[in-house]
């Protein structure tokens, strides 16, 4: 990890620490205990590519995707 480097002002090393505490809270990883997130029932995997005419579309229209 590289040294902060502050263009202006005179930072405390309390004002470093509170962004430094702000900043590693917006970490992207998962917590220890927490579910991974369950993807296979979102709304989006129920986007189908629609409906085509042709025969049987009104029978294809009313069946699940």
């Amino acid at each position: 990890m590289s040294t902060p480097l502050i263009i202006r002002g005179a930072a405390t090393p309390q004002d470093i620490a509170a962004v430094v505490a702000v900043l590693s809270t917006l970490g992207g990883t998962n917590p220890e205990g927490a579910a991974p997130v369950q993807v296979w029932g979102h709304a989006a995997r129920q986007v189908g590519a629609g409906i085509r005419p042709g025969p049987g579309a009104w029978a294809r229209s009313a069946l699940p995707r």
